[in-house]
């Protein structure tokens, strides 16, 4: 497991692009064959990638999380973004095409991840937050999210957000999750840009051709910071900083939330004109 140590509202302002990196995005999540986590300070989430090939992947624990197994304390939310799989939690299989979710509760102990066909393999994008309280495991297809449509071909954000993990979905304890798909010809994602002081946020971009880039805002209103972000790398965003992004080219991306709050439209916007 890798570890991600954020800096704080003063520091960032003086960082170089590699040094931001550093603390704020994951490497390459997805490697066949192979379990990619990483735990960053903001709020000690943990951002992984599961890539199945011909054996299953359990997911560890380590020494750090200072328990018998991942979720003995912990929350687990899982999104496939390749072929089709499937997620075993303590003997119970859950298939997951494309786009489908699980919403894995605190002490499940023994966790599974294996795909259908080595040669189209899964690949499970999981955040894991503390939890409180037992819950209960659930799967979302995709068909079964929360979609809305947002935004306009004329200010390039035309987009459709799917919420899988929230309430009224799912039962959990402070972990929020779903999927943006931006349309063909809209580049601009949360537009306008917005904080939430009471819970932070972690953005996975990918479906994003190899020559193109995404430009991650990140930073203060006032004072904004920009970073070009590959596909299948994720970014974590305190509660500090604003959380938007621009592409060379459409793309999805999935958010993933932890904190006080979780309804979904608890959000400070800023207007585009202010920023700086």
């Amino acid at each position: 497991m890798d570890f991600m140590f954020s800096a704080d509202i003063r520091s960032y302002k003086t960082m170089r692009n590699d040094e931001l990196r550093e603390a704020f995005t994951t490497a390459p999540l997805f490697e066949g064959g192979k379990i990619n986590l990483t735990y960053t300070d903001v709020d000690r989430a943990v951002i992984g990638g599961i890539t199945p090939l011909a054996q299953a992947i359990e997911l560890p624990t380590h020494k750090e999380l200072a328990a018998d197994y991942f979720c003995q304390r912990r929350e687990v939310g899982v999104i496939n973004i390749g072929g089709e799989g499937a997620v075993e939690v303590d003997g119970i299989s859950y298939a997951m095409a494309n786009r489908d979710s699980l919403y894995i509760a605190k002490e499940s102990q023994k966790i599974i991840f294996s795909s259908n066909n080595s040669a189209e393999p899964a690949k499970f994008y999981l955040v894991s937050y503390p939890a409180h309280r037992v819950t209960k495991t659930v799967h979302v297809p995709k068909s079964k999210a929360k979609f809305i449509e947002l935004g306009s071909q004329e200010t390039s954000n035309e987009r459709t957000i799917f919420q899988s993990i929230r309430p009224g979905i799912v039962d959990s304890c402070q972990l929020v999750m779903g999927i943006t798909e931006l349309k063909k010809g809209s580049v601009w994602n949360t537009k306008p840009p917005h904080t939430h002081f009471r819970r932070t946020e972690v953005y996975m971009y990918f479906d994003l051709p190899e020559e193109e880039k995404v430009f991650h805002l990140m930073g203060e209103p006032t004072e904004v910071r920009t970073l070009p972000i590959d596909s299948e790398v994720a970014i974590a965003s305190p509660s500090w900083s604003i959380h938007s992004g621009v592409g060379t080219s459409n793309y999805t991306f999935i958010w993933a939330m932890g904190g006080e709050n979780q309804e979904f439209d608890d959000m400070d916007h800023i207007e585009v004109k202010t920023l700086r």
